[in-house]
């Protein structure tokens, strides 16, 4: 019997829906500006990739080249970007539009601790930070997650066992 391989979009969702679930809630605890729990979603996607690209290359009963592990990974990337980005907005416009305030909030109080800036520079500072939140917000995202999903997806092809049965001209 042939063994069913796990797409990538799948592996992709299920890790983005495990993100976005402790993202949900850190932001509910209130815990969404502790930096080092912050840190535990990118251990998360980390691990996730990495094992998807073992899992992939296990399915295949290691009949892959790093190429093809790698390339496996990168999509599970790519849809979990995709997810994460939708998520992202729909969480500051819908599901939690008083994100925005709590955020600014947190930048007036870290400017204020700097003596060095005016009111009118703090002002300007903070109406900048609201007109291209979101931009940076979703430019953050692919581009963090892009880079992280890269290394984590050489890391996992470069961990699968991999034992090619046949040429790349027959493949």
């Amino acid at each position: 019997m042939e063994t069913k391989i796990v797409q990538p979009w799948m592996k992709g969702l299920i890790l983005s829906l495990i993100t976005i679930t402790f993202s949900i809630a850190l932001y509910l605890t209130d815990l969404w500006q502790n930096k080092g729990l912050g840190y535990i979603s990118y251990a998360i996607v980390l691990g996730g990739i990495i094992w998807s690209c073992i899992h992939y290359a296990k399915q295949m009963n290691g009949n892959v080249t790093f190429g093809n592990v790698f390339a496996h990974g990168f999509k599970v990337t790519a849809t979990l970007i995709v997810i994460t980005v939708l998520y992202t907005v729909l969480s500051v416009k819908v599901i939690f539009p008083e994100m925005t305030d709590k955020i600014i909030e947190v930048a007036a109080k870290e400017m204020e601790k700097n003596k060095n800036l005016t009111d009118d520079q703090v002002k300007s500072a903070l109406d900048m930070t609201r007109k291209f939140m979101m931009p940076f917000m979703i430019g953050g995202t692919i581009l963090g997650y892009s880079i992280f999903g890269a290394i984590s997806a050489a890391i996992g092809a470069a961990i699968a066992k991999k034992n090619p049965n046949s040429t790349p001209f027959e493949q």
